[in-house]
């Protein structure tokens, strides 16, 4: 409340060396820093010269890796994230947002099999709501969107992500499993339209793996089991999976929400066990109170129940 605060106390704190702060811990670098707060290097060296002696703390030190922070460091930047978003966001956000009326323009990262799931029916359904609000994709993964979100390159992720740091806020979407993919005519199996594991390793596999990875947790339960699968291509694009099936006695598997926008191909059930998996959205606590985003996300998550 306005009446605990001690005006004494903010005496010599520049709010803009606050957020110098925020970005040389993003950055991990006085010149990278420098370069995102269009500021010389000399000028963001006297910023962490100040806030040493403000904090009484190194703060960042050298490190073999670079710039590292100190555990005063990473506690500052722990508290100071979300109240300096709460103050962006009072000073900068919009009171209200009409979607009827906006002009505005929303960059989303994805993989690309939530664009081909979620994004034909979303345009649609922003296109008669929001007439003016424009959307852009940008690729990104589970290892990609906490950077890309904190880095400013997208308003929102969408995606199975995991755990992040405590400014990033999730929203629940939608649970769902896997379904396996193949084409009957070049994969005979036992009992027509569905796999034995007996089918499911004896024939090759097409994986999407986002790091290259020729295992996944299909492999580790055959492993439990003393059997194993032949994974023979990897790919980090679901979308390219079918044409691949299509011409390839192989077997693929994909989100089960990606089945029915294949209708030549075989779905079946995954004949070992896999869990479901969470499709959550993910934003900055800073973007909490932002009313345009805030419409865009209740649009997503209505889109992605349906």
């Amino acid at each position: 409340m306005i009446s605990n605060i001690n005006e004494r106390n903010f005496r010599g704190v520049d709010l803009n060396l606050l957020v110098t702060f925020l970005v040389l811990m993003r950055e991990r670098s006085v010149s990278g820093a420098a370069r995102k707060l269009f500021i010389g290097q000399p000028a963001a060296s006297s910023a962490l010269a100040r806030l040493r002696e403000l904090f009484g703390d190194e703060l960042l030190v050298r490190g073999p890796h670079g710039m590292e922070p100190t555990a005063r460091a990473l506690a500052l930047e722990a508290a100071l994230a979300p109240a300096l978003g709460d103050v962006q966001s009072a000073l900068f956000d919009a009171v209200a947002f009409d979607p009827a009326t906006a002009g505005h323009t929303f960059t989303l990262g994805m993989p690309d099999w939530v664009e081909l799931w979620l994004m034909p029916r979303l345009f649609e359904r922003v296109r008669l709501e929001a007439p003016g609000v424009r959307i852009a994709v940008k690729v990104c993964d589970p290892f990609t969107g906490t950077a890309m979100l904190e880095a400013g390159e997208i308003d929102l992720g969408i995606g199975a992500f995991r755990d992040g740091p405590r400014w990033q806020k999730y929203t629940p979407l939608r649970t769902m499993g896997f379904r396996c993919l193949f084409n009957p005519a070049l994969v005979k199996t036992r009992r027509r339209g569905r796999l034995a594991l007996a089918d499911y390793t004896a024939h090759p596999h097409v994986l999407v793996s986002y790091r290259a990875a020729f295992e996944s947790a299909a492999d580790e339960q055959l492993a439990a089991q003393g059997l194993r699968r032949d994974v023979r291509y990897v790919t980090p694009r679901f979308s390219l999976v079918p044409e691949i099936l299509r011409h390839s006695p192989a077997i693929g598997t994909a989100p089960e929400v990606l089945a029915p926008l294949w209708p030549d191909l075989v779905s079946c059930p995954v004949p070992v066990a896999l869990p479901a998996f969470d499709v959550s959205a993910i934003g900055h606590v800073r973007r909490e109170r932002d009313p345009a985003l805030a419409w865009l996300l209740d649009v997503i998550a209505a889109v992605a129940r349906e």
